[in-house]
């Protein structure tokens, strides 16, 4: 298992994963503000970058005059990774106290308990 992200970084992955094309210091500290409604600077950026590509979930590439940064982990692969985190932690494992914890913390819409009964029908 690789090295776990601070929320900062995650952060600064979640501007990344929300663009398809891999990005510049710069596009991701637009990014990064934009969508978390910050005020980071690039160096801060940089220095974040630097400690995720060091933990693997990112490779950066020489482009001219310009690193590219490219997700070397998906986001869905990532949050799969974190809630079974949650799952083993806060509910022993058990995948039944994580569902009704979430049903007690927020209302499932109806599509949401149409697609989670229809998943419960397929382990049938």
């Amino acid at each position: 298992m690789m090295e776990e992200m601070t929320e900062c970084e995650v952060l600064v992955m979640k501007a990344i994963w929300s663009v398809p094309e891999p990005m510049s210091l710069q596009e991701i500290t637009e990014q990064v503000n934009r969508l978390h409604h910050k005020k980071w600077k690039t160096q801060t950026v940089s220095t974040f970058l630097r400690k995720i590509v060091a933990k693997g979930y990112l490779r950066m590439e020489r482009q001219g005059r310009y690193f590219l940064y490219y997700p070397l982990v998906t986001e869905d692969a990532y949050g799969k990774q974190e809630i079974a985190k949650c799952v083993d932690f806060w509910s022993n494992g058990k995948a039944d106290r994580f569902l009704t914890a979430l049903t007690q913390i927020r209302e499932l819409t109806d599509e949401e308990k149409k697609n989670i009964k229809n998943l419960l029908d397929e382990l049938d």
